[in-house]
């Protein structure tokens, strides 16, 4: 089922793999065991490239995978055959739960609103007997002339966030796991508090999930689930490092809501012991 632009079935993408003007991006991220690279170039939907979340990045930033400048980005996805007026369609190895979602938040953040996440990843498609291709990946070609136009109030920093904390307008939500937005449990990156911000309020990215299928959940569900967001005049979505914060902005966005600000550090770099930030935990020492 396609709540609305911002997704697409496997049945839907597998009558697109012909067209001239689509491009098709895995955005496997950080899955652990094999290389989520080696296994693209193993196997793949149609004519995918790799859309890597740590290569398409400021690199002069100490922050994993903060987003590039426009001009990098417009280059890096140029070299991908990607204009604006390309149709693109991003799927993630594991579902769409990692940095599907996150490449899909960039490509919104540079002006580009022609962009879908394949609903339940290559687990989905590889579910409905959908073919791979499993000869090497050929190069895209010829080099397009993406043009990108910057959002900014679509991604948040720090100081945005700290000036927020006050603002009962403002709603800052978190997409961690439950034991650490409470501080139940250490961060898995080392030199990081454990807690939240205070005020934000949890939601994990995991409960917007079916956990059979991987898909987001349906219409019905997903609006119960977010359903204390519903009245917000401002949403500010945060994770771990940025990147499931956007399966929350892709869930509100099938909603309706595209307007949801992901903040590019979230806690790596609001947790960092010399952030300088406050943390609210009720089990560890912060």
């Amino acid at each position: 089922m396609t709540l609305n632009h911002a997704l697409i079935e496997p049945a839907a993408l597998h009558t697109m793999l012909s067209e001239d003007n689509l491009v098709i991006l895995d955005a496997s991220y950080g899955m652990g065991g094999v290389p989520p690279r080696l296994y693209w170039e193993n196997a793949r939907i149609g004519n995918a490239a790799f859309f890597d979340i740590d290569d398409i990045a400021d690199r002069a930033s100490s922050l994993p995978h903060m987003l590039p400048t426009p001009a990098n980005f417009a280059a890096a996805v140029s070299a991908l055959g990607i204009g604006n007026d390309t149709r693109v369609v991003i799927y993630d190895q594991t579902g769409i739960a990692m940095a599907a979602a996150r490449a899909w938040w960039m490509f919104r953040i540079f002006g580009h609103d022609n962009v879908t996440v394949l609903n339940g990843g290559l687990p989905a498609w590889q579910h409905d007997g959908r073919p791979l291709t499993t000869t090497p990946p050929r190069p895209m070609s010829p080099n397009a002339d993406f043009k990108a136009t910057f959002r900014p109030e679509l991604v948040r920093d720090k100081a945005t966030v700290m000036t927020a904390l006050p603002n009962n307008a403002v709603h800052i939500v978190d997409a961690r796991a439950a034991v650490r937005f409470e501080g139940a449990a250490p961060e898995p990156r080392p030199g990081l508090r454990a807690g939240h911000m205070p005020g934000a309020v949890n939601l994990p990215f995991v409960s917007l999930l079916d956990p059979v299928t991987g898909r987001l959940l349906d219409r019905d569900a997903l609006t119960a689930a977010t359903a204390p967001l519903a009245a917000a005049p401002e949403i500010i979505s945060t994770c771990g490092s940025g990147v499931t914060a956007c399966v929350l902005a892709l869930a509100l966005h099938t909603l309706g809501r595209s307007d949801v600000a992901v903040y590019d550090g979230s806690w790596v770099e609001w947790g960092a012991e010399d952030a300088g930030t406050p943390v609210e935990s009720n089990f560890l020492k912060v």
